[in-house]
């Protein structure tokens, strides 16, 4: 695509806050190696407004699909027509493709894309113990691949205990037997330690969890792209633990949501 005409598609992402999201940039440069008269632009919209702006994004006949991010991802199963069997006991949709008559198709591919992530790393989960901060929509679909990659046992910690329990509840039903544990702020005693809130996008966030207790021989790993040091993982070089950034989690399913929501010529 050299330049936006009548025959450009649309893809779009939405999110609140919307500064610090990636996604454009990559995907656009994906449909351009692709040779796709397409363009992924950036929406900012909040929670209150989601229902709404989705309603009239569905009408557009010109829309491929969309990527969704914090804090929308849980939301969005019930605005999507249908969603994979993955994403709905995820309870969670971070990818959107628009059918021809309108109807919006949802699936979940952050789990796939952090797992691939560490892996591509070096960082293989299978056989390690794993702790989890956050029970939202992008830390079930983490939970439920360090499942599937055979962590040997899990520990979530969240603010709400409530969605630990519903979490560990499905975690259990989909992995009869899998050892999954509902967990404080500390840390320690787990090999990986993943941040999956979105706690660390802004300045004066505070820590997902408490970060005195880590220890040198853990792996300290991000969701967050930008910044791309955050205050965790600071925290976590300072007390000598290797870290893993958010942005591989990103790269790794770059294809997959193209694939998915069809950018193709």
């Amino acid at each position: 695509m050299t330049e936006i005409t009548g025959h450009t598609r649309v893809w779009a992402i939405l999110a609140d806050p919307i500064h610090h999201v990636k996604t454009p940039q990559a995907l656009n440069a994906l449909m351009r190696k692709r040779g796709v008269d397409g363009v992924l632009i950036p929406i900012h919209v909040g929670a209150d407004d989601l229902s709404g702006l989705v309603s009239g994004l569905r009408t557009m006949r010109n829309l491929g699909g969309l990527i969704v991010t914090v804090p929308h991802k849980t939301a969005m199963v019930a605005l999507c027509d249908e969603v994979s069997p993955a994403a709905r006991a995820i309870g969670a949709v971070n990818t959107v493709r628009r059918e021809a008559d309108g109807r919006l198709v949802g699936e979940m591919l952050d789990g796939a894309g952090f797992v691939a992530g560490l892996r591509q790393a070096g960082i293989e989960p299978k056989g390690r113990s794993a702790y989890l901060a956050g029970a939202g929509g992008a830390a079930n679909a983490i939970a439920f691949a360090l499942a599937e990659a055979g962590v040997s046992r899990l520990t979530v910690a969240n603010r709400t205990r409530s969605k630990c329990e519903d979490l560990a509840q499905r975690l259990a039903e989909a992995y009869p037997g899998f050892a999954v544990e509902i967990g404080s702020p500390d840390p320690s005693g787990h090999e990986i330690v993943v941040n999956a809130t979105s706690l660390g996008l802004r300045e004066n966030d505070p820590l997902p969890l408490d970060a005195d207790r880590l220890t040198p021989d853990q792996i300290v790993a991000e969701i967050i792209m930008q910044p791309e040091t955050t205050a965790l993982l600071a925290a976590a070089k300072e007390r000598g633990c290797r870290t893993h950034p958010g942005g591989p989690m990103l790269a790794c399913q770059l294809e997959l949501m193209a694939d998915f929501t069809e950018m193709r010529p």
